[in-house]
């Protein structure tokens, strides 16, 4: 009878274990994807070309664009961003409670930070996992406005990533569109 009591005592509770054992989270969430796809390029150089035709992009064509996913994390990616010999900018794309946040850093060359720095958007929606769009946020607005840059007031910058393919950064606002493709097939050397 003791034996009986104390198999059926060890079987409840094992069944209770395995009621409680989770499986690891796979993520679902289209902004969750989106940022796995970032840290799957971590560590990682792509050289891009400008896929746009505005003349106001004349000072990327010719130069060597090359973007290297350096800092990595589930809730942050730092991506700097050089044109020729200037690597002034970094991307720094953030996973809050309800969205992602696009950030522009920009730099001097001695480190400090320029007075056009931390601007960006912020995701009203879901996206997808493979592309996410940043609307132009209230600081970046208050800043464009202090520094007589207004018509960035209706920017919206998106992000986007095909897998092993491509990688585009994009920005958009009436009358002007930009957008960077690069090639994920090949990592380079900085």
């Amino acid at each position: 009878m003791k034996t009986s009591l104390f198999a059926a005592a060890a079987a409840l509770f094992l069944a209770g274990c395995a009621a409680t054992f989770e499986e690891p989270h796979e993520p679902t969430d289209p902004q969750e994807l989106f940022m796995g796809g970032l840290n799957s390029m971590c560590r990682k150089t792509y050289e891009g070309r400008v896929v746009t035709n505005d003349a106001a992009d004349a000072d990327f064509r010719g130069k060597r664009l090359l973007m290297t996913v350096s800092h990595c994390t589930a809730d942050e990616v730092r991506i700097p961003f050089s044109v020729g010999e200037d690597r002034s900018r970094t991307w720094v794309v953030t996973h809050g409670p309800r969205s992602l946040q696009l950030k522009h850093d920009h730099r001097h060359e001695d480190g400090t930070e320029d007075v056009l720095s931390q601007y960006g958007g912020e995701t009203v929606s879901p996206g997808t996992p493979e592309r996410q769009e940043f609307p132009v946020d209230q600081f970046s607005k208050d800043l464009f406005t202090r520094e007589g840059r207004t018509v960035s007031n209706t920017n919206v910058w998106a992000m986007e990533i095909r897998p092993g393919e491509m990688f585009a950064y994009e920005l958009r606002r009436p009358g002007r569109h930009f957008r960077v493709e690069f090639d994920l097939t090949r990592p380079v050397t900085p």
